[in-house]
């Protein structure tokens, strides 16, 4: 075994076909056998609310293998880096993959609980390999979003897609060809 994921949705529907159901099942067939991928069920992912996810991930760590690798999508990013720069998480996480995910604070993007401290970055355990992964035209987040994160994570390996994707319908091999090299060698090459 290469390594353990745990893969954060999306709000919004959640099922076949829809939400993050798409990156997630690319992931589980194209990082294969050598990975094991968690995917918890968030609660109420249509009305999601922070205190209720960040449960679901509390539980979730006591569970979780010592040596994980994090990939967020969309909203699951964001209360992925809230998550961590709040509570003291007891494992080695070896990669943060954050996929398309809001900067909350902004204009449009005022909802108080998914915001990060100011000097959330760091708050943050030590991690030694963080990707931002953001379409140009992202049909839901706005570009810009992923300008910001670059700016207060600037050791983070930035992947600029073309395009509009924000599910990635038909993959992301970008972020499969990362997590192979980060657990095969420790780190991007």
């Amino acid at each position: 075994m290469q390594g353990q994921v745990l893969f954060v949705h999306s709000a919004g529907s959640q099922g076949p076909e829809v939400g993050s159901d798409h990156l997630l099942r690319y992931l589980q067939a194209h990082l294969g056998a050598d990975f094991e991928v968690f995917s918890p069920k968030m609660p109420d992912p249509e009305h999601p609310r922070y205190v209720n996810w960040k449960l679901t991930l509390e539980k979730q760590f006591i569970i979780l293998p010592q040596e994980l690798i994090l990939v967020g999508h969309s909203l699951g990013g964001s209360v992925l880096l809230k998550y961590l720069s709040e509570e003291t998480v007891n494992k080695s996480i070896i990669g943060l993959f954050l996929v398309a995910v809001p900067y909350w604070g902004g204009k449009e993007w005022e909802i108080e609980e998914y915001r990060l401290p100011f000097d959330f970055e760091s708050k943050l355990p030590p991690i030694p390999n963080i990707f931002l992964y953001h379409s140009r035209k992202d049909s839901w987040v706005p570009f810009p979003h992923l300008l910001h994160y670059a700016e207060k994570l600037p050791q983070a390996k930035v992947r600029v897609l073309e395009g509009s994707d924000h599910e990635f319908c038909n993959g992301l091999p970008e972020l499969i060809g990362d997590i192979k090299n980060i657990a095969k060698y420790g780190r991007s090459v």
